[in-house]
């Protein structure tokens, strides 16, 4: 116990000396001042505007990304390759209609590897229609409708559907 009393007297004792001395009211250095905070509404308009900038800069990115190609093949002169076009046959297996000029080439495309099929005619320059005018739907229909309706030629000795299948006559009536 006398030596918390003992403790007690000699705390009091700093504090009292500390006191006269100035150590109780020390005052922070007197230094820069921070500037005042800039109102929100100024600040919320910075950020929109930031933002707006950001987003232009991504949609001009994208642009590009999407253009950049387009751009870049301005003054080149166009290409005399060309896929006309592709039908698909299944698993890997397509076909392929490809101009070079005016030469055209049927390819056949598998798992293997591409192969010439055939050359096809050659393309011609776009020459206008010299054929008359079929007529109005109402002519085409009655003219297909007459051509379905008519019985199908009979097969004659003369005729390739007179053969059969296998290279044989094929029975008459």
């Amino acid at each position: 116990m006398a030596l918390l009393s003992h403790t007690r007297r000699l705390a009091i004792a700093l504090l009292a000396a500390g006191a006269a001395t100035g150590w109780a009211a020390i005052e922070p250095a007197p230094g820069p001042v921070a500037p005042p905070l800039p109102e929100l509404g100024i600040s919320f308009l910075r950020l929109l505007g930031a933002l707006a900038l950001v987003i232009a800069l991504c949609l001009a990115g994208a642009w590009l990304f999407r253009n950049g190609q387009r751009l870049a093949h301005r003054g080149r002169r166009p290409s005399k390759l060309s896929l006309l076009e592709v039908k698909p046959l299944g698993q890997r297996l397509a076909l392929y209609v490809v101009a070079y000029e005016r030469q055209r080439l049927l390819l056949g495309a598998s798992p293997t590897g591409v192969t010439l099929i055939s050359q096809l005619p050659d393309a011609t320059p776009a020459q206008p229609d010299t054929a008359p005018s079929p007529g109005s739907f109402d002519e085409q229909l009655f003219q297909r409708a007459v051509v379905s309706l008519s019985p199908p030629p009979r097969a004659t000795p003369a005729t390739p559907a007179y053969f059969g299948r296998a290279g044989g006559v094929a029975s008459g009536p």
